[in-house]
C-alpha cells in the first residue's frame, strides 16, 4: 500500500494508462491523470470513483514543455510531491519507413520520446532533495528487437530504454528507481480499431504468444504495481517484457 503517496501517470487516458490509473488507485496511492483527451480523462473520473482513493484529472498536451511543467507544478502544490512517476504515453502509427515523411517522425518522436523527458524532468528535482522516488517509462520490445512497419516508433524506445538506464545510473545515490515494462500485445481501444481493420491480425498474435492469449490493460498495471512499491527498491535500469513470452531477451 502506499499511503497516500501520489502517483503522476501520463498517456492516463488510453486503455494501458487507464489500467495504470486503476491499479494505483487500488493501491492507495492518490493519483493524478495527465492526458491530451478530456473526454476519456472524464470518463476515467467516472470509473476512478469506486476507490477510495483521490483521483485528480489533467488535461495537458504532453508533447509542449511549458504546459507539462506547469501541469506538474500544479498537482505538486495541490496534492503534494511525486513520489511515483509513470508514463504510459505512446503512438504509432503502421507504415514502411520509405513511405513516411518528417512530420510523421516528429510527431512519433514527440510524443513517445520528448513527452517523457518533460514530464521526468519536472519531477526529478524534487525526487532528488527527497532522496526517493519511482520512475516508470513504458518502452517497447520494438526497441529491443526491432519490428517492420514501426521503424521510428522502434527508435524512440529504444531511447526511452537508454534514457531509463543512464538516468538509473545517474540516480541510485539519490535513492530513485528507474524501470521500464515492455508490454506485448494489449487489448486495448487502439488494438481493437486495428482488429476491425485486419480480423486476422488477432489469430496471428495469439499464434504466436507462449500463453495464447494477448495481455489486458490489468496485467501491465500490476508490473507497474510492483515496480512502485516498497519491494522493488533494489531493482534499477531494468526492462520487464510483459508480453506472455512473446520476446525472451
Amino acid at each position: 500500500m502506499s499511503n497516500g503517496k501520489v502517483a503522476l501517470v501520463t498517456g492516463a487516458a488510453g486503455g494501458i494508462g487507464q489500467g495504470v490509473v486503476l491499479r494505483l488507485l487500488k493501491d492507495g496511492f492518490t493519483v493524478a491523470a495527465m492526458d491530451i483527451n478530456e473526454k476519456a480523462l472524464a470518463e476515467l473520473s467516472q470509473r476512478g470513483q469506486s476507490y477510495k482513493s483521490t483521483l485528480s484529472i489533467w488535461p495537458c498536451d504532453q508533447t509542449n514543455e511549458k504546459m507539462t511543467r506547469d501541469a506538474v507544478a500544479k498537482i505538486e502544490a495541490k496534492l503534494g510531491p511525486v513520489e511515483a512517476l509513470v508514463n504510459t504515453i505512446g503512438w504509432v502509427g503502421t507504415s514502411r519507413f520509405a513511405d513516411e515523411d518528417s512530420d510523421y517522425w516528429r510527431k512519433v518522436i514527440a510524443i513517445n520520446l520528448e513527452a517523457v523527458l518533460y514530464s521526468t524532468h519536472a519531477v526529478l528535482k524534487g525526487m532528488v532533495e527527497r532522496k526517493r522516488g519511482k520512475m516508470v517509462h513504458f518502452a517497447s520490445d520494438a526497441g529491443r528487437v526491432g519490428t517492420s512497419g514501426e521503424v521510428v516508433y522502434s527508435a524512440t524506445k529504444g531511447g526511452i530504454i537508454a534514457f531509463a538506464k543512464s538516468l538509473a545510473r545517474e540516480h541510485a545515490r539519490h535513492n530513485i528507481n528507474v524501470n521500464c515494462v515492455s508490454p506485448g500485445p494489449t487489448d486495448t481501444p487502439l488494438l481493437q480499431q486495428e482488429i476491425k481493420d485486419d480480423p486476422e491480425l488477432i489469430r496471428r498474435m495469439v499464434r504466436l504468444i507462449p500463453f495464447r492469449r494477448v495481455a489486458t490493460p490489468e496485467d501491465q498495471a500490476a508490473v507497474v504495481s510492483f515496480l512502485v512499491s516498497p519491494d522493488s527498491d533494489y531493482l534499477t535500469g531494468q526492462t520487464i517484457s510483459c508480453s506472455g513470452g512473446l520476446v525472451m531477451v
